[in-house]
């Protein structure tokens, strides 16, 4: 997925509000969109190095928007709007071994009245979680704080198996150098206990890392997935 202009580098000042972030650009502070709702847990350091886009829309009240933060010395996507582009288009290029001889990409899926799944190829279920924590080398995690709705999702995924879907959890990792994933118990042990639970049961988890630059975010190689 390429940005359609070069992003602008500056450094973090403040995130407030939960939608709002504060960055230096060339000793001017500029009010940027942060489409990030989730804790953002070590991330926002003041002086962190960030990138921003720019949009020409007229309507939008923020022309800035926050996609990418480098911390000890690893750059990481933030802007989760973005996650779902990046799959598609993995999709759509044969990137994932998973999914390279589907004939049918459908967005959005539909699954129950209270349940969207982001894909659905043939009979392919795949919701795409955005990772960004990263608090031990080369492992990243997920979640970064307590997620009702990635446990709702994996009992939908679940139950989804008696009709006949075959249900993927797809871990992006948008974060350089990343070698290994795992869940983040500590954090959110409903959601681990959920997550081995699917996993036994035949949902299919798998995490793909990224490649990421002031021009493009891409899919880059499979990770391994760590269980206790």
């Amino acid at each position: 997925m390429k940005f359609t202009n070069s992003l602008i580098k500056g450094k973090l000042i403040k995130r407030y509000k939960r939608f709002f972030i504060d960055v230096e650009v060339n000793n001017k502070v500029i009010t940027a969109h942060c489409p990030n709702t989730g804790s953002m847990l070590g991330l926002l350091d003041k002086g962190n190095e960030v990138w921003i886009s720019r949009a020409d829309d007229p309507k939008r009240k923020l022309k800035f928007t926050l996609e990418m933060i480098k911390v000890n010395q690893k750059i990481v996507g933030v802007n989760t709007h973005r996650a779902n582009r990046i799959v598609e288009h993995a999709l759509k290029n044969k990137l994932l071994k998973e999914f390279s001889s589907i004939k049918k990409i459908k967005s959005e899926f539909k699954y129950s009245g209270d349940t969207r799944f982001d894909f659905l190829c043939d009979n392919k279920l795949i919701e795409v979680k955005n990772v960004t924590l990263n608090r031990n080398n080369d492992i990243a995690e997920f979640p970064d704080a307590v997620t009702s709705r990635g446990t709702k999702h994996l009992k939908k995924l679940t139950e989804s198996l008696s009709k006949g879907y075959k249900p993927h959890v797809l871990f992006l990792v948008q974060i350089q150098n990343i070698s290994k994933f795992r869940i983040a118990k500590d954090i959110d042990s409903d959601y681990y206990n959920n997550f081995i639970e699917a996993d036994k049961k035949g949902v299919k988890f798998i995490a793909y890392r990224c490649k990421l630059n002031s021009k493009e975010i891409v899919i880059e190689k499979k990770i391994l997935i760590e269980h206790d």
